[in-house]
């Protein structure tokens, strides 16, 4: 009887197999739909808002759909059908988990670009931005999805019939031609949006599925319709000839200006992205005990000052700052992409510390994160910056009050470092901060803030803003020391300070004065007399409006801007804008008669030496090794191998009493510098030779140099 039950439970298993192949197109159609419905309540976490988008933009639900349909026609190339299936619907799924996951934490959603910052995440690890228990989750989470799969791989059913290896390609191929021709279809009648200018709506109005697909497929950018060489040299000759009459102008009755020019330094010039902020009180339904920005107020009322308009929100700081070095436009690129992790990968790029370099300037980098984050290293020698001054080169001792971000108050004096370490030359300093970033903790953690917030909708949220107020409130306690800093010295100075996007709030349009979340503010100060200029302008023009009121006006695409008045909505201002981005980084670089005339820099960490003076082998078998400028991102390395290393201070780190047991004389102790996976930064000036008779010798650190090798 078991038999027999046994067979009848195989034939009737059999048969759904059979059933599934034979409509198995109508099937993939009816599992495409569920799959678009379950990644959007994944994404919008909600069932109500992924209903709502089915019933208000049903032909997008239904686009995203088809998309889904096209990939799944891989399944007829393999015999193991129901295991691809499953592993093209599990790799949807986890996009749209991934993306709700992202959007818990950021309003920009998630894209191809981001699984290039995946490494940046990994370095962020047990955070507030990705804590230690979601990493283990995740693992043991793909681990059993793997282990499902390779259990599928063996046990599972394979197709029984004749493979049809050829029109199942043939199939494949044209399901691909119907949606690139229905995608050109969506984009000629407005269906659906070819280009996102608000990434985040975007996701929103046409689902996940088709806002991924288009990051993924559509990167860089595109050769503009009328690039050539005669083009780009007439947008050229045109702003050349635009600001040499503009000159004429000034000289005519400036001749004693003019001749004092030769003997006057240049201005130091020195720009501050600040993570996240804002002035709260442009948010309505915030109300506040104290004003906390008032620095900042103080100078937006006499300084210029106005609304920025940057291409990100809650997120993307790395964007922001493209734009700002560059003067180029991230609307020309894909969707949600990061040049930072495409083309500036291998492309070197002119940007304001090439042109300012062209003209004596030292250029500058220092910020309290990882040198790797976003790629930055790399970007910065790209871009032609002389040194950066990263966390992993600055002492750093004081985090805010969740301990997840240094606070800003190191980059005053690292920033001076940076400007003292060119004497006799003016100076381009970018200075990043990171004391506002998110995330921001929905329970109370300052207990007696300066700043009290209420207005929010829950305590929670109320919670979030009242820490993330407090923390702007130290922000701008560090923008009047640094603003103090700068005037006590006797140099010609004008600073530039910006957001680079809104907080992670949740923030809609109507909660806000600007009336639009892609809008921070920037704010100038300056020591010698600048007229005050308001203007609200887009991130890519900030320092080509800055540099040209200190009487700069240098560089391909920020003399661009100067001469065409930044007219953002001028359709011919932004075709040449688009003309000489794509020259410069996609094209023939007719722009530089096809040289290659701002090579990336051999960009410097740090602008302060590290030195081995001596070391000592201590009562508890230990070793200490003193020297000058370590960090908590020292290690000491021997014969080339890094140690476990302990940080005691500036001037000392120790090997463990195992480590020491297992030194040989001769042995090479160095001490390196060291990011993200494993990159040396920079290593001591010196070396020391290890003997093992000459270890109790002890040199005191403060002996500056006098071993020194």
């Amino acid at each position: 009887m078991k038999v027999i039950f046994d067979k009848l439970r195989q034939h009737d298993y059999s048969r759904q197999i059979d059933f599934l192949n034979r409509y198995s197109l109508l099937f993939h159609a009816v599992l495409s739909c569920m799959l678009v419905l379950v990644i959007e309540i994944c994404s919008r976490r909600s069932f109500t808002g992924a209903f709502k988008f089915l019933g208000g933009h049903a032909f997008a639900f239904f686009f995203n759909s088809l998309i889904i349909f096209s990939t799944l026609m891989a399944v007829y190339l393999f015999r193991r059908r129901m295991l691809m299936r499953i592993v093209i619907s599990s790799v949807w799924l986890l996009l749209g988990i991934i993306n709700g996951c992202v959007l818990s934490q950021r309003v920009t959603p998630f894209g191809y670009t981001d699984l290039k910052c995946i490494s940046d995440l990994l370095t962020m690890t047990n955070t507030q931005y990705f804590t230690k228990f979601q990493e283990i989750c995740v693992i043991i989470l793909l681990c059993l999805l793997a282990l499902f799969l390779v259990f599928l791989g063996i046990k599972g059913p394979k197709f029984q019939g004749h493979p049809h290896k050829l029109r199942a390609i043939a199939s494949c191929a044209c399901m691909g031609f119907i949606l690139s021709a229905a995608t050109s279809m969506a984009h000629s009648s407005n269906k659906m949006a070819s280009y996102f200018s608000n990434i985040a709506q975007g996701y929103s109005d046409y689902g996940f599925v088709y806002g991924f697909s288009s990051s993924v497929m559509d990167r860089g950018m595109n050769e503009p319709k009328d690039y050539s060489k005669p083009a780009i040299k007439e947008i050229q000759r045109r702003t050349n000839d635009i600001l040499k009459e503009r000159a004429s102008y000034k000289v005519a009755d400036a001749e004693t200006v003019v001749s004092d020019a030769s003997t006057k330094q240049q201005p130091n010039v020195i720009c501050v992205l600040l993570e996240s902020f804002m002035d709260p009180s442009e948010v309505d339904f915030l109300n506040l005990s104290a004003d906390p920005v008032p620095n900042f107020r103080s100078l937006s009322e006499n300084f210029t000052s106005g609304y920025l308009t940057v291409p990100v929100v809650g997120a993307g700081t790395a964007n922001s700052e493209f734009e700002v070095l560059t003067g180029m436009n991230l609307r020309f690129f894909g969707t949600g992409e990061y040049p930072y992790k495409t083309i500036i990968k291998q492309t070197d790029c002119e940007s304001i510390a090439s042109d300012l370099s062209a003209i004596g300037y030292g250029t500058h980098v220092v910020h309290n994160n990882g040198g790797n984050f976003y790629s930055r290293a790399n970007a910065f020698s790209q871009f032609g910056f002389d040194t950066f001054t990263s966390k992993e080169l600055m002492n750093i001792q004081e985090y805010t009050p969740l301990g997840s971000w240094p606070t800003d108050d190191i980059l005053i004096n690292e920033t001076k470092k940076a400007l003292d370490s060119t004497p006799g030359q003016p100076d381009f300093v970018y200075t990043i901060t990171v004391q506002g970033h998110g995330s921001y903790p929905d329970e109370k953690v300052i207990q007696n803030p300066e700043i009290r917030v209420s207005g929010a909708e829950t305590p929670e949220k109320n919670n979030q803003w009242e820490y993330y107020v407090n923390q702007i409130h130290e922000v701008d306690k560090f923008i009047k020391n640094l603003t103090d800093m700068l005037a006590e010295r006797e140099e010609e100075t004008i600073l530039v300070l910006f957001g680079d996007h809104l907080p992670t709030m949740g923030l809609a349009d109507e909660d806000l004065k600007s009336g639009d979340i892609f809008k921070t503010q920037y704010a100038t100060w300056n020591n010698f007399g600048l007229e005050k200029k308001d203007a609200d302008l887009t991130a890519y023009q900030l320092l080509a409006y800055a540099s040209e009121q200190a009487g700069i006006t240098e560089g391909t695409v920020f003399s661009y801007h100067q001469a065409h008045n930044y007219q953002t909505e001028d359709e011919a201002y932004q075709n040449g804008l688009e003309n000489l981005q794509y020259d410069i980084l996609y094209g023939e670089r007719f722009c530089y008669d096809g040289a290659d005339r701002y090579p990336a820099s051999d960009l410097q960490m740090g602008v302060d030496p590290t030195y081995i003076y001596s070391y000592r082998k201590n009562a508890d078998g230990t070793l200490s090794i003193y020297g000058e400028n370590f960090t908590n991102w020292s290690r000491i390395y021997v014969n080339d191998e890094k140690m476990s290393t302990k940080f005691v201070s500036d001037r000392q780190v120790m090997l463990s009493a195992e480590q020491t047991q297992e030194l040989e004389t001769g042995d090479v102790l160095k001490v390196c510098q060291v990011g993200s996976s494993n990159t040396i930064f920079r290593t001591t000036e010196n070396a020391k030779a290890y003997y093992e008779n000459e270890a109790d010798v002890f040199a005191p650190a403060g002996a500056a140099g006098t071993e020194a090798e």
